[in-house]
C-alpha cells in the first residue's frame, strides 16, 4: 500500500534505496546503470562526496532565507561562477527550483521586457514544433509535445510553431546540411512577418532539442541564420539548454558549439546535478538594464527561488565538472559511445538514426531504413523497450511521437559525465539486446 501519488498509476516502482557512481539500487540489491541520468540530470552520478558535504556544510550554516528579504552567499557565488562562463552578453541570473520554472520565468521577462521598453503590443511567442520546454502553463503552451499538450491545450495561450531543425526526417534530397538550416530558420522570418513585427515579443528554442524528438542536433548556421532574424525584427531570442546545456553536449552551454549568444537562456538539470532541486533563467545585460532603469521590479517570484542548499549543491557540481576535467570525459566518452552505438546498431534493420552531442544521444527506431517509415504506433516500442532495459539493470529514456507528436520511436541516451569506456560498452550491451529481444516480441524482423 502507498500514499504516494505516482506519474504511472498502473504500475509498482521498486524502491531506490543508494547510489554508487552511475549506478542506482534497489532495496532488493538489484545494480541499475542510468544510461540517462534520470532525465539527463544525474551528470556526476549518484554518490559524489564532495557534493553532499558541501549539502551537509550549508545547512549546517544557514537552510533557508527567503529571497524577498535576503541574499546569500552561495546564490552570489553561484551566479558569479555562472556569469563567468556564459555566452557573451549575459550578465545577470535568477534562479529557480527547475526548468520548467526557469522557462516560465524566461517567457515572463520577455513580456515585462517589451513593457519596461514601450513596446506593449508585442505579446506573441513563436516557438517550434516537436519541441519540449516544460509542464506549467507557460511552458506548455510554447512547448511542442503534442501528448503532453493535448489535456490541457483549452487552458494553454496561442502560440505560433514552425519547423523544427530536424535533418534526418526533413532535409530534401541534393540539400546541404547549411542550405537545409536556412531553409528552415527562415520560417522564423516569415512567420514573424505573417504576425506583424511589432506583435511578436519572443522566439524560443531547445539549443539541442531534447526528450519529444530525440536529441536533435541543429545543423551548421541554423542558429546563427535565427540570430540575425531575431536581430532585424527586434524579437528576444530564448534558447532552452534545460536538459542540453550545463556540459551535456560537451561545452557548458550548448550554445557555444553555435557561436551565437542568446538574449535569455534556461538551465537546470545538470546545474545541480539532482542533489538538489534548482534551475536558473540568465538574461543579457540589455534585458536586465531595463528593468534596473524602468519599474526596477520583475513580477514575478516563487519561495524556494536561490534556496541557499540548492545554490551551495549547484556550485560544488559546477566546480567539480570544471577542477576535475570532465568536459573532457563527455567530449571523449561521448565520442565512444558514438561509435558503439554505430557499432552495435547502425546496420540494424529498425535503426533509422543515431544522432547528438557529447554525452547526449538519441536513437530513431523505424519500421524500415529506406523509406524511414515508423514503427506500428499502438505497439508503443519505446515502452517496451524502456521495460526490457529496466529489466536488465538499465535506466534509459525512450519516448514515442518522435517523428510527427502521434508516430515513431526513439531512445534519448545522457549518462552521467563520469562514465568511463567499461560502462559504455556495457550500456550498450544491455540496449542492445532489449531492443533485439523487444522487436523480437513483438514479431518485428
Amino acid at each position: 500500500m502507498t500514499n504516494v501519488f505516482y506519474r504511472e498509476l498502473k504500475s509498482d516502482l521498486p524502491v531506490a534505496v543508494a547510489g554508487d557512481g552511475i549506478y542506482l539500487i534497489d532495496a532488493d540489491g538489484k545494480r541499475y546503470l542510468d544510461a540517462s541520468g534520470g532525465a539527463a540530470v544525474s551528470c556526476l552520478g549518484h554518490s559524489d562526496a564532495d557534493v553532499i558535504q558541501a549539502i551537509k556544510d550549508q545547512a549546517d550554516k544557514l537552510a533557508f532565507a527567503h529571497t524577498g528579504f535576503f541574499t546569500t552567499e552561495p546564490a552570489e557565488k553561484l551566479a558569479e561562477f555562472l556569469i563567468d562562463a556564459a555566452p557573451d552578453g549575459i550578465g545577470m541570473v535568477y534562479f529557480l527550483s527547475g526548468g520548467s520554472e526557469a522557462v516560465e520565468a524566461a517567457l515572463k521577462m520577455a513580456r515585462q521586457y517589451c513593457l519596461e521598453t514601450g513596446q506593449p503590443e508585442r505579446t506573441k511567442f513563436i516557438a517550434r514544433r516537436q519541441s519540449y520546454h516544460g509542464n506549467t502553463l507557460g511552458a506548455l503552451s510554447v512547448g511542442g509535445n503534442v501528448w503532453r499538450r493535448e489535456p490541457y491545450k483549452e487552458m494553454l495561450m496561442p502560440v505560433s510553431h514552425i519547423a523544427p531543425c530536424y535533418p534526418y526526417r526533413e532535409m530534401r534530397d541534393g540539400e546541404t546540411e547549411e542550405d537545409y538550416g536556412l531553409r528552415v530558420a527562415n520560417e522564423l522570418e516569415a512567420e514573424i512577418e505573417r504576425l506583424g513585427p511589432r506583435n511578436v515579443c519572443a522566439f524560443i528554442a531547445e539549443t539541442v532539442g531534447g526528450a519529444t524528438a530525440g536529441v536533435l542536433a541543429p545543423v551548421p548556421g541554423y542558429f546563427k541564420r535565427i540570430r540575425e532574424i531575431c536581430d532585424k525584427y527586434g524579437v528576444l531570442m530564448i534558447l532552452d539548454e534545460v536538459m542540453s546545456g550545463m556540459g551535456r553536449t560537451g561545452t557548458l552551454f550548448a550554445c557555444e558549439q553555435d557561436g551565437v549568444s542568446p538574449d535569455i537562456v534556461c538551465i537546470a538539470k545538470g546545474l545541480g546535478a539532482g542533489y538538489q532541486p534548482i534551475g536558473a533563467t540568465l538574461v543579457s545585460d540589455e534585458v536586465y538594464r531595463a528593468f534596473k532603469e524602468g519599474s526596477g521590479a520583475f513580477q514575478h517570484g516563487h519561495t524556494y527561488m536561490g534556496h541557499p542548499v540548492a545554490c551551495a549543491a549547484a556550485l560544488a557540481v559546477q566546480r567539480k565538472v570544471r577542477d576535475t576535467g570532465l568536459l573532457d570525459n563527455v567530449k571523449a566518452m561521448g565520442t565512444a559511445l558514438d561509435a558503439e552505438l554505430h557499432d552495435r546498431l547502425g546496420d540494424h534493420p529498425h535503426v533509422g538514426d543515431i544522432r547528438g552531442r557529447g554525452l547526449f544521444r538519441g536513437i530513431e527506431l523505424v519500421a524500415d531504413r529506406a523509406s524511414k517509415e515508423t514503427l506500428n504506433p499502438t505497439l508503443r516500442i519505446h515502452a517496451r523497450i524502456k521495460k526490457a532495459a529496466f529489466a536488465r539493470g538499465l535506466i534509459c529514456y525512450p519516448s514515442g511521437g518522435t517523428a510527427d507528436g502521434a508516430r515513431g520511436d526513439h531512445i534519448l541516451l545522457a549518462p552521467p559525465f563520469i562514465i568511463d569506456m567499461t560502462q559504455v560498452k556495457e550500456l550498450v550491451q544491455i540496449l542492445g539486446e532489449a531492443i533485439d529481444q523487444t522487436l523480437k516480441d513483438a514479431g518485428i524482423t
